[in-house]
């Protein structure tokens, strides 16, 4: 309300062919734009092994967390989210993603993770915020915020439609509880799905109408393809496929593409993701930190 939400600042000084998209498109539906992008297997594979044999577990999940937090670290104009058809610059940087209660059972019970990252974090620290938040809600007996919230919910009929129609209202008018937004998955800048540790292909998934989530990565199962070599031999290369699915609305195509251009160049040269950035851009008047997992630990 009055420009501030518990998540976020609008913004006024935006190019106003851009600000006349809400109006256009009022829904986050309507402005879906569905990218694909295949990343290098065997050259990442080969590296998480250089990296196993030093002593730093790092998995392809947490390459490409790493390598967003990256690239949003450079291009703020992508950690934006349009509510009542108004523009806020996000205060955090968010990723949510869903994990296996059980992780040795596929019929295990299922939670969602949200995780806020701090702009000057390495790949390490990436991995570090990510294993913290799957040990907490690992096990049928560890209920989390989301878990405890549904079940209430749930045990009331006809609670849920009531309860989510209230939040709705509160969210369009920037009054929501700081809480749920803190906890909630659909508010977080990126939502994540590994489909190939399950054996599926890539998926362009949708983008919820509800919260404001304004990107979703679907990585899959590990595909294979014959490609024409600089010598003129053809070989069997395997690359790693991920669907991407964008609100348009956000910013330009510019700075998309600019965004995108980073995170694959990270993903290239995941060498890069090992040390913070020079520097780190935010949009005027929102800056936003996140304390280290062991400097929380020590806390």
């Amino acid at each position: 309300m009055f420009g501030r939400r518990p998540d976020g600042r609008r913004l006024n000084s935006i190019d106003p062919i851009v600000q006349m998209t809400p109006y256009l498109m009022p829904m986050r539906c309507d402005a879906q734009v569905f990218l694909e992008q295949k990343l290098d297997y065997e050259m990442l594979a080969r590296y998480i092994a250089r990296k196993a044999a030093e002593g730093q577990k790092v998995t392809f999940m947490q390459i490409v967390v790493a390598a967003y937090v990256r690239g949003i670290s450079q291009h703020p104009e992508i950690n934006r989210f349009i509510k009542n058809k108004q523009y806020y610059s996000r205060n955090n940087c968010s990723v949510s993603y869903t994990i296996l209660k059980e992780m040795q059972h596929h019929d295990s019970p299922e939670t969602v993770v949200r995780i806020q990252f701090d702009l000057t974090d390495t790949l390490f620290d990436v991995r570090d915020r990510m294993n913290d938040a799957v040990e907490k809600n690992r096990g049928e007996e560890n209920d989390n915020f989301v878990d405890k919230l549904a079940k209430g919910v749930l045990s009331i009929p006809g609670l849920p439609t009531l309860i989510v129609a209230v939040v709705r209202l509160l969210d369009r008018y920037g009054i929501a509880p700081r809480v749920l937004m803190n906890e909630l998955p659909f508010y977080s800048g990126m939502f994540i799905t590994n489909n190939g540790s399950i054996g599926l292909h890539h998926v362009w998934h949708h983008i919820y109408n509800f919260g404001n989530v304004s990107m979703f990565l679907g990585m899959g199962s590990v595909m294979k393809e014959a490609t024409v070599e600089a010598d003129g031999k053809a070989r069997m290369r395997r690359w790693l496929p991920m669907g991407i699915t964008v609100d348009e609305r956000v910013c330009s195509g510019a700075h998309y593409a600019e965004f995108f251009a980073d995170v694959i160049n990270c993903l290239n040269h995941p060498e890069l993701l090992e040390v913070p950035p020079e520097k780190v851009r935010f949009d005027p008047g929102v800056e936003y930190h996140e304390p280290k997992i062991n400097a929380k630990k020590e806390a």
